[in-house]
């Protein structure tokens, strides 16, 4: 049967016909894979999700993480499921072979955890921020902090953390106090409290490795004080066997709404509870140069956040399958014109309210995957192009595209989850069926790794400018190289292309508009509306891209493609219109409102 996950011929179209990934075995790099090993890796990839990940996501999600004073207990499951994941290798899948790596394209990475994410997106959360904190070291550690924390990582012997948010800080990142004073030996000793952190205590690990974000005494006010530090659960000897405990305590579980099979902790570091080296304190490690935390954190943050956009467009794929699945099998009512009351009753999906449903949450989920994807093959050309031109293109059009990838799918796909719950009726609000969990993990994801607010003040009041504009001009360039091939076609593609053309020279013109208003409140404070515009004119761009991919193909897939494509050009893309207007009108609705009229 059809996977209820995801859609694996989506996926080979996407990755082959579309993004042409075979393509990059030509490159050094991935010179040890060809197509075969992608498929293989993606078999193994479904498998590991089907077999052992999506058993227990409803398990994971009824007996939540518990702490008993000493420790966390969780299922079972959950460190069964892990133990497989790491054997298969696929935690380092796009690391060095030096380091234990796989040296497989992002692109394909993707795929593989994307299955991950649909099956169970609890237990996917534990290697997921592993790669991203060992991808961080990688990137900005010393040799000796690489092969101490790393490689145990790729071997699924240890387990990493971020911790940024503090409580009274939050998401102002500038005023985290956690402090981290120098020792003789070169370590520090660090002292205060991170919230939020998941993944922060559990035992489904040797150890865990936490990178965290503090003050040296002395530093700079502001974000150009704050520096990194490898804070480990467990201090490590020389030979890497595991030493003394490190004075990291666990002061209290959060219980979320969704993510439940995730821990997510209350840290206190250097509180003296233990003593590493006979005193309180817990000893951390700095990364790279001192006042550079921020800009590495970045890093991790960056990959989590289109990391965040895959998650929720898994999320989002697998509530439209399980969905499209009920549909298809629940007989109720008869077509609208039937006259007889005997007659028997037809499947749901026959009725056009309910085809809707599923054509925009095709729509939604299959644009984002195409969004996520497209993001994966940047980071291959950022990192393996061989023309530095090239590189720096992807590098921009990335920095471009990562607020986007990590809010659209997280607003859109939820949107799907709540089409899902609404073609499911009555059922689909109960705990019996999978749709009910699946849009209470994803409704986290619009607050994961930074609000939708953040993301649109990162976009407008940010990437769109930088560089002079640089990075608004690359992407309606890639854009209009896209619409250029549609117009030549006939059809829905040439139409396509027209409003797609007509929408990115509004944008241009709003971002021009918006910052010649001379006051930055004005400017920004519509910047969620400006976010989903964009957003929205992204996809429509990578809709057409598909389109045009499926060239003059008559099978099922590409015939849903066309419909696809069809629906978000007639029903989604004309919400621009609208959201442009309010934009170019600067606004003043939001500033002007104060407390008390509330």
């Amino acid at each position: 049967m059809p996977s209820l996950l995801l859609s694996r011929p989506d996926l080979d179209f996407l990755l082959h016909d579309w993004l042409q990934v075979e393509k990059l075995t030509a490159r050094p790099r991935f010179a040890a894979h060809d197509r075969d090993t992608f498929a293989a890796v993606l078999d193994l990839a479904h498998d590991v999700a089907t077999e052992h990940f999506a058993p227990h996501r409803k398990i994971s999600d009824s007996r939540e993480p518990e702490f008993d004073g000493e420790r966390v207990h969780l299922p079972d499951e959950v460190g069964a499921a892990l133990r497989v994941l790491a054997d298969t290798g696929m935690i380092g899948a796009t690391m060095d072979e030096a380091v234990g790596g796989m040296q497989l394209p992002h692109t394909v990475a993707q795929a593989c955890f994307l299955w991950l994410h649909a099956a169970n997106v609890g237990t996917a959360a534990y290697p997921f921020l592993s790669v991203a904190n060992a991808n961080l070291l990688l990137a900005h550690g010393s040799p000796e902090q690489i092969d101490t924390w790393v490689r145990p990582i790729v071997e699924g012997r240890f387990m990493g953390t971020m911790c940024l948010s503090e409580p009274q800080a939050g998401s102002s990142l500038s005023d985290v106090t956690t402090r981290a004073e120098p020792q003789p030996d070169g370590t520090y000793r660090l002292t205060g409290t991170k919230m939020w952190i998941s993944g922060g205590d559990h035992e489904l690990s040797e150890n865990i490795v936490h990178l965290v974000l503090a003050r040296v005494p002395g530093s700079p006010p502001g974000v150009k004080g704050i520096s990194l530090f490898v804070v480990p659960r467990f201090l490590v000897a020389p030979d890497g066997s595991i030493g003394e405990r490190n004075d990291v305590v666990l002061a209290g579980l959060n219980h979320k709404m969704g993510y439940r099979g995730t821990v997510n902790t209350l840290l206190n570091f250097g509180e003296g509870r233990h003593t590493p080296g006979g005193r309180a304190g817990a000893v951390g490690y700095l990364v790279g140069e001192q006042n550079r935390g921020l800009a590495q954190m970045f890093h991790m943050m960056n990959e989590a956040r289109v990391g965040v956009g895959a998650g929720a467009t898994a999320l989002g794929y697998a509530g439209y399958l399980h969905a499209l699945d009920y549909a298809r099998s629940r007989p109720q009512g008869r077509p609208v014109a039937a006259k007889d009351p005997a007659a028997p009753q037809v499947p749901i999906i026959a009725h056009a309210d309910v085809k809707r449903m599923l054509l925009a949450s095709k729509s939604y989920v299959e644009g984002a995957l195409a969004l996520v994807l497209y993001c994966a093959r940047l980071l291959d050309e950022e990192q393996t192009a061989d023309d530095p031109a090239d590189r720096e293109r992807a590098h921009l059009l990335l920095e471009m595209l990562t607020p986007v990838a990590k809010s659209w799918p997280a607003q859109w796909c939820l949107a799907a989850n709540d089409l899902a719950i609404q073609v499911h009726g009555g059922y689909g609000y109960t705990r019996e069926y999978d749709v009910e969990q699946l849009y209470r993990d994803n409704r986290l994801n619009a607050i994961h790794e930074g609000t939708h607010g953040i993301q649109a003040i990162d976009l407008l009041g940010r990437k769109a400018v930088m560089q002079g504009g640089a990075g608004l001009a690359l992407l309606a360039e890639t854009i209009a190289a896209t619409t250029g091939r549609a117009a030549r076609a006939d059809g829905l593609a040439a139409e396509f292309a027209g409003a797609l053309d007509a929408a990115v020279a509004r944008i241009v013109a709003v971002t021009a508009t918006l910052w010649a208003v001379g006051d930055l409140e004005v400017t920004l404070a519509n910047a969620s509306v400006y976010l989903e515009a964009v957003g929205h004119v992204v996809v429509g761009w990578l809709w057409l891209e598909q389109l045009l991919a499926v060239g003059d193909r008559t099978d099922d897939l590409a015939q849903g493609k066309r419909a696809a494509a069809r629906f978000f050009l007639r029903h989604e893309l004309p919400r621009t219109g609208p959201w442009l207007d309010l934009l170019a009108s600067a606004d003043r609705t939001t500033v002007e409102m104060r407390d008390a009229w509330f």
